[in-house]
């Protein structure tokens, strides 16, 4: 075991502080990674508040990870030392479910071991994220960057990439189709830069008529206003998907109105109660809503490979660790465009 620096929260009121954890030897399937850059994400903060009521203490963030392979073991051969990758929400899964079997390890029918906060099966404890100088993975969980992209605004790809790209390779966007991200935040900027990026038709859809600038920078080609009725009436029945990022419960009825007959919302954003959906818009056009989760290893990957081939990665504001605390407050108020990456070298260095 070797001991590091990291940063964690010992209970749901408290901010992160300086904190040692230790990491397992590696092992024969292991890849050993100094950690470059960790993006922050709203997961995180949820665990360190306990909102979804599974958060185990010390709490150590973390899963969009970038670093450098400095060991692998001797089972290892598809990394090598200097290597550049990244780690994402999972470190492992039972890999004999019928789910992990069809790359979908995120819906592992055991558990898959998310990076931080799940159950370890190496020391019996739980996870550490993240938030600290290194991380041991076995190699199936450890994905390879792209060496063109810039490695600390490819650190998002890893949760916010994949959670938004997933439901659009998923359900088939192709050039030509008309497709709405609703909510431009973490996520809702990465939707806009996939489906654009995929040939779709992209709209962004808001409530904030102040975002429409930003949006069509990003690439959507138009922006609605959800408030406006009229805007609304005259968009009824025309998108083909729609990738809805809201992160809180919200009223779906007027999106579903928005659906060509057959077409589908996907939900990637609110992990908690939503408010009542008339059945009649849904019966009226056959049209679905579902949910999406992250990608398993296969798709993850894949995802990577395509922000490498269009050049695609987040839109950042570098901290340091010494300042998660007051990123946080502001990510509550969605004070960031559209992610925080923490520099990992203020880490090591203090």
């Amino acid at each position: 075991m070797t001991k590091i620096k990291a940063y964690a929260s010992d209970s749901k009121e408290a901010d992160l502080k300086p904190f040692e954890l230790e990491r397992r030897d590696t092992l024969d399937d292991d890849v050993k990674i100094d950690i470059l850059y960790c993006g922050v994400c709203h997961s995180d903060l949820h665990q360190i508040h306990n909102d979804w009521k599974n958060s185990v203490y010390p709490v150590v963030p973390g899963h969009e990870i970038i670093g450098k392979v400095v060991e692998v073991g001797k089972g290892v051969s598809n990394f090598k030392k200097g290597d550049l990758v990244g780690v994402g929400c999972m470190v492992d899964s039972c890999q004999t479910c019928s789910a992990c079997k069809d790359d979908l390890e995120q819906f592992c029918e055991k558990g898959a071991t998310f990076t931080y906060n799940s159950k370890d099966k190496h020391s019996g404890g739980h996870t550490y994220g993240g938030y600290s100088e290194s991380v041991v993975v076995d190699h199936k969980f450890v994905l390879r960057v792209p060496e063109n992209l810039d490695a600390k605004a490819a650190a998002p790809l890893l949760c916010a990439g994949i959670t938004t790209y997933s439901p659009l390779a998923h359900w088939g966007v192709k050039k030509g189709d008309k497709v709405g991200v609703i909510g431009l935040g973490g996520l809702g900027h990465m939707g806009i830069k996939f489906a654009h990026a995929m040939g779709a038709h992209t709209v962004m859809i808001t409530t904030s008529p102040s975002k429409s600038e930003d949006a069509k920078k990003l690439g959507a080609d138009e922006v609605l206003i959800s408030k406006d009725e009229e805007q609304m009436k005259k968009h009824a029945g025309s998108f083909d998907f729609l990738l809805n990022t809201i992160p809180v419960g919200h009223d779906m009825n007027p999106y579903t109105s928005l659906l060509k007959r057959d077409s589908t919302m996907v939900i990637v954003g609110a992990v908690e109660p939503l408010d009542p959906l008339h059945g009649g818009s849904l019966i009226m056009g056959r049209k679905s809503i579902a949910g999406s989760l992250i990608g398993g290893m296969k798709e993850t990957q894949e995802m990577l490979d395509f922000c490498g081939d269009h050049n695609i990665v987040s839109d950042i504001e570098m901290i340091d660790i010494q300042n998660i605390n007051e990123a946080y407050k502001r990510l509550q108020k969605s004070d960031v465009k559209y992610r925080f990456v923490i520099d990992m070298k203020s880490l090591k260095d203090s």
